[in-house]
């Protein structure tokens, strides 16, 4: 099957030429090409170019597209989500409004604890379908990779049901699903007077069972004062390595807890949040080659401060921006929102934020060797979209622009 793109006004490709990720100014090398083609193959980009210099003979049953009033750019790579989760949170929207803070809301039963509750009460095939709708409306923004964290059950049973809906995802969804246990978002309520016992169970127990069964690929922790100490953090993720997980952290989110350090010394593949990191943890995130996954929407819902961009592309740190969607923290899956912050209160360029939310993003899940750009030998995820150029993404915020979307070179239906 061959589906040819033609006439395409712009090509932003995120080209890697041969990295896994950019850093510093690279990521504002993001490979337009003008009036360009792009000739997809068996689900794989197969020729990427100027319109004048295709001449690739076609098969007779190639579908051809006309994009000449269109820009194209890979696929979205939403590298850090929860979006496995019942019920919702909008009266602690609305008691934030009225002056209490997270922590506030945390101590009266709210929070993620909330989410917990409504989770662990619903049966895996409400979760399922919740999640597979929450998917689809992602897709038709232009997402076609995504990160899903369990953590909404904080008890086996109850987290192994989220995994193994996301895993079931995974398979039968569109969307390409990475999976991450993420069993240490919190203390559940009956282990609040032994934090240290609930550690002990998440490491013996349920980290040994998920990576029998292969359901993860990635272990993380929420590592912050009133969730789990950096040294709790480090038993947790030296038992994933020890399995064959690889690691991931909520690092910096609330204060600086030195997550970004541990993550940078145990050479996690992302450090997430970092509102409050300091020099040390940019310079640990170098060292250990981790990507820094900034999460502008978290601040903006918050009303928190946000991770200093500037600081970490300057420092050569690998940069990725996502939605962290969520039902307390960001509920919005919106990642051209995302970079509409990262323009606006991260100091970040349009061209920062794209390599960001692609190339990065794929780089934060093992995966930018497959997807995140639009280059020969890659999946064929690209979407077009009814924009005059690629700036224009970011600038007209608050609106879908999504003309069509292509998944491993099907165009979807919606």
């Amino acid at each position: 099957m061959q589906l040819l793109l033609k006439n395409i006004k712009q090509l932003v490709t995120v080209a890697s030429n041969g990295k896994q990720c950019k850093t510093g100014v690279e990521m504002r090398d993001i490979g337009v090409i003008e009036n360009a083609t792009v000739l997809i193959e068996d689900g794989h980009f197969r020729w990427i170019g100027a319109d004048a210099k295709f001449t690739t003979a076609l098969s007779d049953d190639a579908h051809i597209v006309d994009a000449s009033e269109l820009v194209a750019l890979p696929g979205f790579v939403d590298c850090h989500t929860h979006l496995v989760f019942a019920g919702s949170r909008e009266n602690e929207f609305a008691m934030r409004a009225a002056g209490k803070t997270y922590q506030q809301i945390a101590e009266q039963g709210g929070g993620i604890l909330s989410t917990v509750k409504a989770t662990r009460a619903a049966v895996k095939k409400d979760l399922k379908k919740l999640a597979s709708k929450r998917l689809d409306d992602m897709l038709k923004h232009g997402t076609t990779t995504v990160e899903i964290k369990s953590g909404y059950g904080l008890e086996e049973e109850s987290e192994i049901k989220m995994m193994d809906v996301i895993n079931e995802l995974r398979k039968e969804h569109y969307m390409t699903v990475m999976p991450t246990f993420l069993g240490a978002h919190a203390i559940p309520p009956e282990y609040k007077q032994k934090p240290d016992e609930y550690v002990e169970f998440v490491c013996e127990r349920m980290l040994p069972y998920v990576a029998k069964r292969k359901i993860a690929s990635f272990c993380d922790v929420f590592c912050e004062s009133g969730y789990f100490s950096v040294g709790q953090s480090r038993k947790i993720l030296e038992k994933a390595r020890s399995l064959g997980i690889d690691l991931k952290i909520h690092a910096d989110e609330l204060a600086p807890s030195g997550g970004s350090t541990l993550a940078g010394e145990l050479r996690a593949v992302s450090a997430d949040h970092l509102e409050h990191i300091n020099d040390a943890g940019i310079r640990a995130l170098k060292a250990g080659g981790t990507v820094g996954v900034l999460l502008p929407g978290v601040s903006f819902f918050l009303n928190h401060s946000y991770a200093p961009a500037r600081k970490l592309i300057d420092a050569g740190v690998p940069v990725a921006i996502s939605t962290d969607f969520n039902p307390g923290s960001c509920m919005s899956f919106s990642v051209p929102m995302m970079m509409t912050l990262a323009c606006t209160q991260l100091n970040m360029t349009p061209e920062e934020a794209i390599a960001a939310c692609t190339l990065n993003g794929a780089a934060a899940l093992k995966m930018s060797n497959t997807v995140g750009s639009i280059e020969t030998g890659k999946q064929a995820d690209i979407v077009l979209y009814d924009i005059p150029n690629y700036q224009y993404l970011a600038y007209h915020f608050g609106v879908n622009h999504v003309n069509t979307v292509i998944k491993r070179g099907v165009i979807l239906e919606f």
